[in-house]
């Protein structure tokens, strides 16, 4: 794949007859037939100059050089932009369980974590998301338009997350999977509130002991006989789910120690571990690497400090080179606007070192991986949804703005930011 860096301006405007035309703006809500680009970044091939990507149905239709459509009806509703990329995927966020005002004075906002009790995996994400949230709209201004959402780090199992567009109508509406991973926390953030652990040794344990009563929770459901089922245990049915493989344990770590008990608990039960954030996954690659554990890296910029001290802005670039899969995620923070600025914390790891392909293929195509959705998202291909993002410039490059974000079609997005 080309870098980012192709030659700006002057591309588009070669033989095409549809760069000659005036066509009017496309007002937020419209459905677009068609989005031109100087500069199309499929990710999953190379940067195209001077391309069109037209539109049916919400999906992409067709890809083709600009110069080599017809002159179409003043009407139509066309969108042009310097760069297209494909729509930004957010791996781990808890947008719209959080809110966008500040932690400490509005709790009205703040469901993404749940203190009364350590362990509460059968708590759903989508009966606490808020698809109209302004955090929502937020992240999407700058090019977002899939997360992966959900309970948030700071229990020891704070609940289920889910995976949604960020179209902004009803959660029913807008979640594609309602029930996806289940997280957990090994840090001293779970080691407060009702119940919690004091230790990391407790923490363990007790991580451990919900998965082996779980696994006998489940043993008695198969031995049962149609009369006499047991009685069903929300929290144990979605650990269930781990058990089984359906669901992946997504575990909060930033220590060394912590990644590492992770990664333990991975080849005790032979579940699906994904490790979250892992501000110290860089000493422990070799071992990352073996047990075939995903990370979904902590943002770029997120502040050194506490357990997070040892971060390193190289990070991305070692697992790259270690052939570690790994997407970037936004995180939470508790100050405003307490998401970060995905496709910013992409543009800080490609200075240090990540390829700038690889950098945009961390917030598009390997989420998209990931998560199971790159049959629809992730990169610019024909059948996939037409979720895409515009841009005036390189994509990270500190003036570039993001000018337009497509969704399914529709321009949800006009304000440059």
């Amino acid at each position: 794949m080309r870098a980012l860096s192709l030659l700006l301006g002057g591309l588009a405007a070669a033989s095409s007859a549809l760069a000659t035309q005036d066509f009017p703006p496309v007002a937020v809500g419209t459905t677009v037939q068609y989005v031109v680009a100087d500069e199309l970044h499929t990710v999953s091939g190379e940067v195209l100059a001077n391309r069109f990507v037209r539109i049916e149905d919400g999906r992409i239709a067709a890809i083709g050089d600009a110069a080599a459509l017809p002159r179409l009806r003043p009407e139509t509703p066309v969108v042009r932009a310097r760069v297209v990329t494909p729509g930004l995927v957010d791996v781990r966020t808890v947008v719209g369980l959080a809110g966008i005002y500040n932690a400490s004075g509005q709790a009205h906002d703040q469901d993404q974590l749940e203190r009364s009790k350590p362990i509460q995996p059968g708590l759903r994400a989508v009966d606490a998301y808020n698809a109209r949230e302004d955090l929502v709209a937020y992240v999407r201004s700058y090019g977002v338009t899939t997360i992966h959402t959900g309970h948030g780090p700071g229990a020891l199992i704070s609940g289920q997350t889910m995976i949604a567009k960020t179209h902004m109508r009803t959660a029913d509406k807008d979640v594609i999977v309602p029930t996806f991973g289940v997280a957990a926390t090994l840090a001293t953030s779970a080691q407060r509130g009702s119940g919690a652990p004091g230790t990391r040794g407790k923490a363990v344990s007790m991580l451990r002991a919900a998965l082996i009563e779980a696994r006998e929770y489940q043993d008695s459901w198969d031995r049962a006989e149609e009369d006499k089922a047991p009685k069903r245990d929300l929290n144990k049915d979605a650990l269930v789910r781990v058990l089984k493989g359906e669901a992946p344990l997504i575990v909060t770590a930033h220590r060394a120690q912590d990644i590492a008990s992770a990664l333990r608990i991975g080849e005790e039960f032979g579940v699906r571990v994904w490790l979250d954030m892992a501000a110290e996954a860089y000493a422990l690659v070799d071992e990352i690497r073996a047990a075939g554990v995903p990370v979904l890296l902590h943002p770029s910029m997120t502040r050194a400090n506490g357990e997070n001290e040892n971060l390193s802005f190289t990070t991305a670039a070692k697992l790259a080179e270690a052939d570690v899969p790994f997407a970037i995620q936004t995180g939470y923070e508790g100050y405003v606007p307490k998401a970060r600025v995905l496709v910013f914390e992409a543009a800080i790891a490609a200075a240090y070192g990540l390829d700038r392909a690889k950098a945009l293929e961390a917030i598009t195509l390997t989420p998209a991986r990931l998560l199971g959705m790159a049959d629809r998202v992730g990169s610019i291909e024909v059948g996939k949804d037409a979720d895409l993002a515009l841009w005036d410039g390189d994509p990270f490059e500190y003036t570039t703005h993001c000018t337009g974000v497509v969704l399914e079609g529709t321009l949800v997005s006009n304000e440059a930011r």
